[in-house]
């Protein structure tokens, strides 16, 4: 991924991020929110930003440097640049969003295991 060295100017920059942000926030399920950055996004930035939500995932569950390069083929440098801003309010709110769906996986499973076993079969 090659990055312009030709700054943006700041008023342009400023208009084009408030209409992505507002796009991104107006998409309704996740199908259209991957079909718009799948087009948008090159694969390199896809997997990029993937690997970055897998290390602030591993860190979060207190997995060590090693495992993390190992397991999503990162460097240190990368993974250290997640944990520096990890308690950042965007990373926050992820990891909360994962938190929260994770917790509602595991209950609903315990809840269709437990009706299982009181209902006849």
């Amino acid at each position: 991924m090659q990055l312009s060295n030709n700054p943006l100017n700041k008023g342009i920059e400023k208009q084009l991020s408030e209409m992505m942000y507002g796009i991104l926030a107006e998409l309704r399920t996740p199908e259209e929110v991957k079909m718009v950055l799948g087009d948008v996004l090159t694969e390199g930035e896809r997997v990029a930003i993937l690997k970055r939500l897998g290390i602030a995932v591993y860190l979060d569950k207190g997995r060590n440097y090693e495992d993390i390069k190992n397991n999503i083929k990162v460097s240190s440098a990368t993974i250290a640049s997640v944990a520096e801003n990890l308690g950042n309010s965007g990373w926050q709110e992820m990891i909360k969003r994962i938190k929260a769906e994770e917790w509602a996986n595991e209950w609903s499973n315990k809840i269709a295991k437990g009706i299982r076993r009181i209902l006849p079969r």
